[in-house]
């Protein structure tokens, strides 16, 4: 009787356990979501409050600490700790004090300083654009260890096969376990690709838009009207007939053209009297110029930036980062804006968002024109040249 009590009181202690770890989970889950997606710039000491007294605090010697690095072996302890905790809740005995023993080391240590390592990834250091990758990653780590920290049975039975391996959709531990495990990844890949590194890998990934955008519209220019080959009147006539005829009476109809209408794009006429063919034209040349523009910045910019985090001295390496990311990473969507207003032959809107485009991939080459630590370079001569091109590329 009393082995059964002493059960009780276990299993009772593991719940308190898991919801307070689930509770500091969400704290801090709330704060690095803010960050990611950029909503606040939270005064540092506002996290130090939500952490208990035993985990990391920051000191004078805060400055010294490599966030990738921290957020590296937090990631890692994490990993390794969900794998133990995995094990213990499918395998016989169930144990408790083993189960409460893990979320312990995971509150007193990992937890907690993978927020530390957001927190310490100060953006005049290290630019806001990896503060926010970093905040997102750790975010989704914890995002994801609280939904697997919830399936810990407090029956005192370990899981079901179907608990363990999932049924009718319903993600089972296993499953859980591994995606902690990729999220985990994500943020040990992070030390790896270095500050820098993350920096080239997002503007290659712009890039690329780019070029799959540049290929569409390729295809697009090779495209005709070929209905135009036939008497306007007759087509006239058809179309009158068939809003009035067939789908006054069946509306479904009218509801697919307009859904076909959406989904393909119009091609150009032969006769082409807003000349749209030959704006497409300028603006293919143009974003071809503008992907040049991005490999250009990866090879002569991102790959020799100073070492962060900047001194004092260096603060101006990490304000220009910031201020020309913004602008790289909107190009990729306005340019997909003007593809859109062309499969619309929208002749307005392709010259309002065209002209939006050029101008942000000059204020890019402007933004980045001199070295980081000079007046001139091969980057500038060529900039300079991308500028004349981007204005008027005929």
């Amino acid at each position: 009787m009393a082995t059964n009590s002493a059960d009780g009181d276990t299993l009772k202690g593991l719940k308190s356990l898991v919801n307070s770890t689930t509770g500091l989970i969400s704290q801090l889950e709330t704060l690095l979501h803010s960050i990611a997606i950029h909503e606040v710039h939270e005064d540092p000491s506002e996290l130090i409050d939500t952490r208990p007294s035993s985990s990391l605090s920051p000191s004078p010697t805060s400055e010294s600490i490599d966030p990738l690095s921290l957020a590296h072996d937090s990631a890692t302890l994490i990993k390794a700790h969900t794998t133990k905790l995995s094990l213990l809740i499918i395998n016989e005995p169930f144990t408790s004090s083993a189960i409460s023993k893990v979320l312990r080391e995971l509150v007193a240590g990992p937890i907690p300083a993978l927020a530390s390592a957001v927190q310490v990834c100060e953006a005049d250091k290290y630019t806001f654009v990896a503060r926010q990758d970093l905040a997102w990653r750790c975010y989704r780590v914890l995002k994801e260890l609280k939904g697997f920290i919830e399936i810990i049975p407090l029956d005192g039975k370990v899981l079901a096969n179907a608990q363990k391996n999932g049924t009718n959709g319903d993600r089972g531990s296993l499953a859980a376990t591994g995606v902690v495990w990729a999220a985990c990844d994500d943020v040990i890949l992070l030390k790896k690709l270095g500050i820098a590194g993350l920096l080239i890998k997002k503007v290659e990934e712009y890039r690329d838009t780019l070029k799959d955008i540049l290929e569409e519209l390729k295809e697009y220019s090779e495209e005709v009207d070929e209905n135009e080959d036939g008497d306007d009147s007759d087509a006239d006539e058809a179309e009158e007939s068939g809003v009035n005829g067939d789908q006054m009476q069946n509306p479904h109809i009218s509801t697919q053209q307009m859904l076909d209408d959406l989904m393909n794009p119009r091609h150009i006429p032969r006769s082409d009297p807003d000349k749209i063919r030959e704006r497409l034209e300028s603006c293919m040349k143009r974003l071809r110029l503008t992907t040049l523009l991005y490999t250009a910045i990866v090879k002569r910019r991102l790959k020799s930036v100073p070492p962060l985090p900047v001194t004092t001295t260096q603060t101006s390496v990490t304000q220009r980062l910031d201020e020309v990311f913004p602008v790289l990473k909107r190009l990729p969507h306005r340019f997909g804006e003007v593809a859109c207003a062309f499969y619309e032959l929208d002749r307005d809107t392709i010259d309002r968002t065209m002209d939006s485009c050029f101008f942000d991939a000059f204020a890019a080459s402007e933004m980045l024109m001199k070295p980081w630590d000079g007046q001139r370079d091969e980057f500038t001569e060529w900039a300079e040249k991308f500028q004349v091109g981007i204005k008027k590329p005929d």
